[in-house]
């Protein structure tokens, strides 16, 4: 990578490794973290917060003797789009108590992290705010227009 991103180069590698994992380029183990790094003229830590991310997302899985590998089975849809659908599949309507982080940890799997990143993001977009005692609450209900 010649030079740095403005987005982060970590966020530019994890989006390549998406891409490839989405367009079947990328199964089973990945390359070892050396390998990825010098493909990608990049650091170790670089390397490992972009899986970091995936991993996150549920795209990506670390498993022990092996390195890191594409998730076997399960659902392929990033983290965000599987919170954001659960507004419909909970048949939640506006004003509706969005489900605490520690649930939604144990529906999808992932770290209270990943989760208040994604919360995060949909109160930015106005799908989610936070009421004091109460929890989140769902302000808008999502497109489909806007998700892909």
């Amino acid at each position: 990578m010649p030079e740095a991103s403005p987005r982060g180069t970590y966020l530019v590698i994890s989006e390549a490794l998406r891409k490839g994992i989405e367009e079947g380029e990328i199964r089973g183990p990945l390359p070892s973290e050396a390998d990825l790094m010098r493909s990608h003229g990049v650091a170790r830590n670089t390397i490992r917060r972009a899986l970091k991310v995936l991993e996150a997302e549920g795209a990506l899985e670390s498993v022990p003797g092996i390195g890191w590998r594409v998730a076997q089975g399960g659902d392929r849809r990033s983290l965000a789009e599987r919170m954001t659908d659960v507004i419909a599949e909970d048949s939640l309507t506006i004003g509706d108590t969005y489900p605490s982080e520690a649930k939604l940890c144990e529906r999808f799997g992932v770290s209270r992290t990943a989760v208040r990143r994604v919360l995060a993001q949909m109160e930015g977009t106005g799908l989610l705010a936070t009421v004091h005692g109460k929890g989140r609450t769902v302000c808008a209900l999502p497109t489909s227009a806007g998700r892909s």
